[in-house]
């Protein structure tokens, strides 16, 4: 128990997941302890460098310009506004910043400025993760040089359902990013939706694509749908049982034991003690902040109290906080 595989069967992931709860917690649990401070919470913060318009069908996403949701295309964020946001970010305690662009794959005219972000973030002593759609070689090369510590590409859920959230590409074109990024050595970030209409099989499947990697990704997302007026899964709202999300996060622990397993989108509609399951279970990353990439996060606040009941302390940063006077020099030095 708690050993690196790379060969999990779907039947082996599904006797994991179907397990009397309270043994499934308990190995879950176990398996986190071998190799993570079972107190401790990473904290990422993520924010939207340019909404709206994207070219993709995503049936869940609001960003999508086939859907007839409220949010607007924007302008692409200036550097300026994302090294404000990294320092309010950090000055809260998060230890990574998330990057997201609502594109299918960046621009020739966008990608130099997106490489400028990342380089100014990690300047700022934040890890450095952005999602940016598919890649070419070039721009993966670009991204490591630049020092991107992490890539969001999600799968969102298995093969087999894939074709019934998103027609505009396929499994296999995000697979092959994933790919092009784990060789040039970049950290992946990776995860899925839960509560989109699959099936309890295809939520197995998803976690034996991501078990069954050479390399398991380094971080993955559980997303619990949040189901947005005007996208075709609107209908969708509260279809997800605690228990079963609890389910797929205690299982992605036991088959990925040295992944960080994210506590996503979906948390504004999870109790208290549904996330403090989660956190049981294996859990041991959230994001962080008011306000994920277009919807709504729990307020900063709540989860300090929330980490105060629970005894769980947060994942510092790996350079030492800067004072206010530090801050508003390194701001200056970064955009003169």
């Amino acid at each position: 128990m708690g050993a690196i595989r790379n060969d999990w069967t779907l039947e082996e992931i599904r006797d994991i997941m179907n397990q009397p709860f309270n043994d499934l917690i308990f190995q879950a649990q176990s398996v986190h302890r071998m190799h993570f401070d079972p107190n401790e919470i990473q904290t990422s913060t993520l924010i939207n460098i340019k909404s709206g318009g994207c070219a993709e069908d995503c049936a869940y996403c609001p960003q999508s310009a086939h859907h007839g949701t409220d949010v607007e295309k924007e302008r692409m964020m200036e550097v300026q506004e994302v090294i404000e946001q990294a320092l309010a970010a950090k000055e809260c305690g998060a230890t990574r910043l998330c990057m997201g662009a609502a594109w299918r794959n960046p621009s020739k005219q966008d990608f130099p400025r997106v490489l400028e972000m990342v380089r100014v973030v990690k300047a700022l002593g934040l890890e450095t993760c952005v999602t940016l759609g598919m890649l070419s070689d070039d721009q993966v090369q670009q991204l490591k040089d630049a020092g991107l510590d992490y890539y969001n590409h999600n799968l969102d859920t298995s093969e087999a359902f894939y074709p019934k959230i998103i027609t505009t590409r396929n499994y296999q074109d995000r697979l092959n990013t994933i790919d092009k990024v784990q060789k040039a050595g970049i950290n992946v970030c990776s995860g899925g939706i839960i509560g989109m209409g699959e099936e309890h099989k295809d939520r197995a499947e998803l976690l034996r694509t991501f078990a069954t990697m050479e390399h398991h990704p380094d971080s993955v997302p559980i997303n619990l749908l949040v189901a947005v007026e005007g996208t075709p899964l609107a209908h969708m709202k509260d279809q997800t049982d605690s228990f079963e999300f609890i389910r797929v996060i205690a299982t992605a622990r036991i088959v990925m034991p040295k992944t960080y397993v994210r506590l996503s989108a979906g948390r504004m509609s999870m109790t208290d003690e549904a996330q403090s399951l989660c956190f049981l279970a294996g859990a041991n990353s959230i994001f962080y902040g008011d306000k994920l990439l277009t919807t709504e996060n729990p307020e900063a606040n709540h989860d300090m109290q929330l980490f105060a009941k629970l005894g769980i302390h947060m994942q510092q940063n790996a350079k030492a906080e800067m004072t206010a006077k530090k801050m508003a020099e390194q701001i200056t030095e970064l955009t003169a």
